[in-house]
Parts: C-alpha cells; sequence; structure tokens
C-alpha cells in the first residue's frame, strides 16, 4: 500500500447535493471522516444533517458528489449491500420479538450458522450490559435499556460504519446524560466508525471526536467539540454553539500581537493579532462564564490583560438572574440598551455578596478569552 493510499481518510464525503424538486437540502458537502472517529453532523431542523446521513445509509439518492467508503464508491450500492447499519431514533425494535431474537433478526437474515449467531447475541448482550434481559420483550425495559438493544442490533451485524439519528432524543434528561457516556464507552470498545445526527449540542459536544456545525444544507466548521466552542469561524457557530454575547464593532487598532476594537458598548483590547484591516466591521464574541460580575469596579490588576483603565469593561443593571444550583446567570442590561448574559460558579453554599435583581454592576473579562468575528 502506498503512503498515498493508507493517507486516504475511511470516509470520504466529496461535493455532495441533494435538490428536493428544485430546493437543495445538502449543499456541495465535502468532509473526510478518519477510522474509529464519532463524529456528530450538528445543526437545527432542516439544516440538511438527516438527508446527509439517509444518502450515507443509501435511503436518498445524491443528486450529484461521491460518498467513498473504505476506497469504494458506494453511491448507487443498494442500503442491504453497503457494509452500514442504522440505529434510528425510535429504535425500531420488533415488540413481538424478545431481546435475543431483536439482536438475532439481522443475523438470521444473513443466513449465518445457528452457533455464530448465538455466540455473537450473547456478545453483544454482554457488551451492553443486558445478559440477563435476553428473554424479555421490549415493553418490559426502560427507554435507556431499549436504546441499548437497539445499538447491539447495530453492531451485532459488524458494520464497518454506525449510523445514529438521534440517538438519545427519546429519553429524558437525566437518562440521556447518563447513556451518552456509555454509548461512547460501547462504540470505541468494538472500534466502529460512527456518525451521529443531533441538534442537541451537549450531547454532539460529550460524545463526538469532532463536530461539522451545518446551517442551510453547508458545514459551516469542523473541528473538535473545544475548537468549535472556543475558536467558532463564524457568528452563526459562535451562536449556536452554546450562549454568547456579540458586540459589534471596528478595528481601530490593528498590530500583530494585539487589536483594538470599538463598539458602542465600549473599547475591547484583544492580546491576539487577527487577519484584518482597519475599519473593517467585526463582532467581539465573549462566553458568559468568561465575563466576570461584581457591584465594584476591577482593579487594574484584575484585568491585567487589558492596555489601560476602561478597557474590556462596562457597566449595567442586572435585569434577571436564574439560579441552577451549579451557577447563577444574570441578565445584565448595559447602559446602552443591550443585554449581555453572564454566568458566575456558586462556589460556597450560601453567597452573602450575592447579587440581586435591579442592582447596577461592573462585567469585566480578560483580553485573552475574546474571539474576534470578521463573518
Amino acid at each position: 500500500m502506498t503512503p498515498e493510499r493508507a493517507a486516504e481518510p475511511f470516509l470520504l464525503i466529496r461535493n455532495l447535493v441533494k435538490d428536493f424538486d428544485g430546493v437543495r437540502a445538502v449543499n456541495d458537502v465535502s468532509v473526510a471522516i478518519n477510522k474509529g472517529e464519532i463524529f456528530a453532523l450538528l445543526g437545527s431542523s432542516g439544516c440538511g444533517k438527516s438527508t446527509l446521513l439517509r444518502m450515507l445509509a443509501g435511503f436518498e439518492t445524491p443528486t450529484a458528489g461521491e460518498i467513498i467508503l473504505a476506497g469504494q464508491d458506494i453511491v448507487g450500492v443498494p442500503p442491504y449491500q453497503r457494509p452500514i447499519n442504522m440505529m434510528f431514533q425510535s429504535y425500531a425494535l420488533f415488540p413481538h420479538l424478545s431481546v435475543w431474537d431483536n439482536i438475532a433478526f439481522g443475523l438470521r437474515r444473513d443466513g449465518l450458522p445457528k452457533d455464530e449467531i448465538a455466540a455473537r447475541v450473547e456478545k453483544m448482550l454482554a457488551l451492553v450490559q443486558l445478559s440477563e434481559y435476553g428473554k424479555r420483550k421490549p415493553h418490559q425495559l426502560s427507554g435507556g435499556q431499549q436504546q441499548r438493544v437497539a445499538l447491539a442490533r447495530s453492531l451485532a451485524k459488524r458494520p464497518q460504519l454506525l449510523l445514529l439519528d438521534e440517538p438519545l432524543g427519546a429519553l429524558d434528561k437525566k437518562l440521556r446524560e447518563r447513556t451518552q457516556m456509555e454509548l461512547v464507552s460501547i462504540i470505541e470498545e468494538v472500534g466502529v466508525t460512527c456518525v451521529m445526527v443531533t441538534h442537541d449540542q451537549d450531547e454532539a459536544m460529550s460524545m463526538a471526536t469532532r463536530i461539522a456545525v451545518m446551517s442551510a444544507g453547508r458545514i459551516l466548521q469542523v473541528g473538535a467539540p473545544e475548537e468549535i466552542y472556543e475558536t467558532p469561524n463564524c457568528r452563526f457557530v459562535a451562536d449556536f454553539i452554546g450562549s454568547v454575547n456579540l458586540f459589534n464593532g471596528s478595528v481601530t487598532v490593528d498590530e500583530p500581537d494585539h487589536v483594538i476594537i470599538d463598539t458602542p458598548e465600549g473599547r475591547h483590547y484583544i492580546t491576539h493579532g487577527i487577519t484584518g484591516t482597519m475599519g473593517m466591521p467585526v463582532a467581539v464574541a465573549v462566553r458568559p462564564e468568561k465575563i466576570a460580575v461584581q457591584a465594584e469596579a476591577p482593579t487594574l490588576e484584575q484585568r491585567a490583560n487589558a492596555s489601560e483603565h476602561g478597557y474590556n469593561c462596562v457597566q449595567g443593571t442586572i435585569t434577571a438572574l436564574a439560579y441552577f444550583g451549579n451557577e447563577t446567570l444574570y441578565h445584565v442590561q448595559l447602559d446602552t440598551g443591550m443585554s449581555i448574559k453572564v454566568s458566575r460558579t456558586n462556589a460556597a453554599r450560601h453567597d452573602a455578596d450575592a447579587l440581586k435583581r435591579d442592582q447596577r454592576v461592573y462585567a469585566w473579562w480578560d483580553g485573552a478569552d475574546v474571539v474576534v468575528l470578521t463573518s
């Protein structure tokens, strides 16, 4: 095998297009996915992520483009001939069959010997920790257990590629959080490559090796969860992933090691250079947890990465707050009328100096914690 061949991605999607009655659902998507990755397609309803997944499965035929799996172009290959299994949001378990028979169903359809079917089913039951539940019917299981049965059935056929369509969407919040780690552990143990579709940011951030953020049929950014969150490449990604405050302004000082951006709310000192030009319109993106909030003005020592007093600092009034146990989220209306969100960790059980509604406060941040968005 040549070095070039060895370096090829396991799954290569190239210039993929899908039109429905003149409407472009997937618009020239190209992405490379490595073997063993858990790759998440993240976006709101109608962004094209499910259509993309269905084209991988073979349930939709691309209008144009290529899908190359392990070196083979699978466009035109029927779904039942692709080395791919898909787990649906509804799990699609057969209600009249036992857990054991649900897992064995696909293996029997493939004509495998009885001994091999039994060995695989028992291995899958052990893998998803349901060995004692083989004789039960799906309705006798919890939602999380049904999800694991569906996963076991998908993995029993040893697919090269596993597709997950909103895999935890039917579970309640606590069960979903607990199941996320279980699912990742099982997928990693098997070593299968996985592409999942979700609109849940927390699910994508906690499960995926890499994330592709989609909007209007296009992929806007691909990266590891921390890269997508900390260094978004455009306003849409910054606003879609988590919560963010966007200050609109223009570049007034542009140096290799820092820039200054003027906005109606104040001056922003950024402790790194940007790819831009003097006077160009930009947005300063600051995450709520990166902002400090207090009743008194911050000292220069507190704001060491602001070049002088007055940068990266705004004043306003707390108009609302929400207590979440581990943190409190404050809505601060600035004197310009803009409202920002600030989160503060509740490190102490009782905080005598807790901020209150209608209180005047200062909000400030470090110049290194800012992302400047030019698009």
